[in-house]
């Protein structure tokens, strides 16, 4: 993969999360991100998953996002190979106890191995476009700028219906 100005990679363990991250990729091209998106298997294609994680950095990306249900190790997987910010992102999946299990696989990272890892389903997509965005922001201030415009939307959408009340 060529380097490039993508800062942000959306990966998700199968075309069946796509769905859920579609919230997050739109979310991010809200900001002026336009993602890299891949779908990679921490369990079936594992050497791709530590191919990308490893070169993430030279590609110009700044922060992973990677969502993944049942198992869930795909955020791990990725954060084993890569110093990079990994924003894990648990799915539940057909035969899947709510999501709760891709929950505690993302959650339960070992001390040194970090995912911060985000609500389960269209909200943690959300929220992991977001975070992504605030850690951009630390070095970008048309991003920050951008944020910050997001953040009084949002308050004045609660006023609005407030008032409409």
């Amino acid at each position: 993969m060529a380097k490039n100005d993508k800062n942000v990679a959306v990966v998700m363990g199968s075309d069946s999360d796509m769905p859920v991250m579609k919230a997050c990729i739109d979310k991010l091209k809200d900001f002026g991100i336009e993602p890299i998106v891949r779908i990679i298997s921490a369990h079936r294609t594992p050497d791709i998953a530590a191919e990308f994680a490893e070169a993430a950095a030279q590609n110009g990306i700044k922060v992973i996002i990677a969502a993944a249900g049942m198992a869930a190790h795909l955020a791990g997987a990725i954060a084993a190979r890569t110093a990079l910010p990994v924003i894990g992102v648990p799915l539940a999946a057909d035969q899947s106890p709510a999501g709760i299990d891709a929950l505690l696989s993302t959650v339960q990272m070992p001390p040194g191995i970090p995912v911060a890892s985000m609500a389960i389903g269209k909200a943690g997509a959300i929220n992991a476009a977001v975070f992504a965005v605030q850690i951009l922001a630390l070095s970008d201030e048309k991003i920050a700028a951008k944020l910050v415009d997001f953040r009084k939307a949002q308050r004045q959408k609660v006023i609005e219906k407030d008032s409409a009340i």
